[in-house]
């Protein structure tokens, strides 16, 4: 698609998408979806991390190769890889792609860890593997013991010199929100998060920016929306609903998303008591069941949640209220749910409305 057309630029700029959203057992299918993301003009994909069919690193390694322009995010768990192993991953896929990989760094669920045998995500992990990182792609030779390990002499070898991938942080709560303001380049807010609670995370972010000392207005706000333009109504109920079920059933998790949008705690309990729910004891959704499996569940919901907090409708009405969230601050808007193949007349909507907004 040429940027000559109006909005093209702006389309490019401020949209991505992920690919292989949710569950999958054919990982080609993602390779596919992100040459059809760069074909209709969107700037960027996102990759998260499942394994074993969704390991970031091969996967974006083949994306710098199968794409020439999308941005490239690559999700890891920093507990997960050595930091000089994650550290010449991004490092290598600069290089390979022309300086267009951008590297996500998330939690995870304490009890997710704990079942793989790996440490909980805390803070200072992340702080000290963040500083680790960009110390390695400085080209020093680092000397650290810490919470992260005992590494006397570590150092990146034949290191591609260019520029350093940027870091950003999946977050949702106040404090994760403040650690990506003192530490990160970007931040990428939860899905199902209102405007509302938008501009609420966005001044927290910019608040700990300033706090710690920073230009508030580097750290770049990404904001990630469930979409379903223009689908079938069972197909939008399991996109929408079935995936909301999957973040508000998890305890805590639920909670601040519920909190951050000032939404009714209660409607919680009635998915958690639930007994589809309820027969889990406290197994997380996600792992027990298909987004399709959970659409009856997920009729306890109330509707002002999917029209407030998803992009739900037709492909206008969903351009328009994605342009609401660019509106309520953010910089780029990370389509998720949907697939890229049914994205088409959604970003031809897209660039109508951003064209006609100047």
């Amino acid at each position: 698609m040429s940027n000559d057309q109006p909005g093209s630029q702006e389309l490019f700029d401020k949209f991505s998408t992920y690919i292989l959203p949710g569950r999958v057992t054919d990982p080609q299918r993602g390779l596919e979806e992100a040459k059809t993301a760069e074909d209709i003009g969107l700037g960027g994909v996102w990759i998260s991390e499942r394994y074993a069919t969704k390991e970031p690193a091969v996967l974006a390694g083949a994306l710098t190769q199968l794409t020439s322009k999308v941005r490239i995010t690559g999700t890891m768990y920093v507990t997960m890889r050595h930091p000089l192993v994650t550290a010449s991953v991004a490092n290598i896929m600069q290089q390979l792609s022309g300086d267009r990989f951008q590297l996500l760094l998330a939690k995870a669920t304490p009890d997710y860890l704990a079942n793989i045998g790996s440490p909980n995500i805390i803070f200072a992990r992340l702080a000290d593997s963040i500083s680790l990182y960009r110390r390695l792609w400085a080209g020093e030779t680092v000397n650290y013991e810490g919470i992260m390990g005992k590494f006397p002499a570590m150092t990146m070898t034949d290191r591609y010199e260019g520029p350093p991938p940027p870091i950003i942080f999946t977050a949702i709560g106040p404090k994760s929100l403040a650690f990506a303001g003192e530490h990160c380049d970007g931040v990428l807010l939860h899905p199902f998060i209102t405007c509302e609670g938008v501009k609420r995370s966005i001044k927290i972010v910019r608040e700990a920016a300033e706090k710690a000392g920073r230009d508030p207005m580097s750290v770049k706000i990404y904001h990630n929306i469930i979409v379903a333009p223009d689908l079938d109504k069972s197909v939008e109920e399991a996109i929408v609903g079935g995936r909301a079920i999957t973040y508000l059933q998890a305890p805590g998790f639920g909670e601040v998303i519920a909190n951050t949008n000032g939404w009714d705690m209660a409607v919680l309990d009635k998915i958690r008591n639930h007994p589809q729910m309820a027969a889990l004891k406290g197994t997380n959704a996600d792992q027990a069941f298909t987004k399709e499996q959970l659409v009856e569940v997920s009729r306890v919901i109330p509707q002002s949640w999917f029209d407030e907090g998803a992009a739900v409708g037709t492909a206008a009405q969903c351009a328009d209220k994605l342009c609401q969230f660019l509106d309520a601050g953010a910089d780029e808007i990370l389509l998720h749910g949907s697939a890229p193949k049914d994205m088409g007349p959604l970003t031809d909507e897209l660039r109508k409305t951003l064209a006609g907004r100047g």
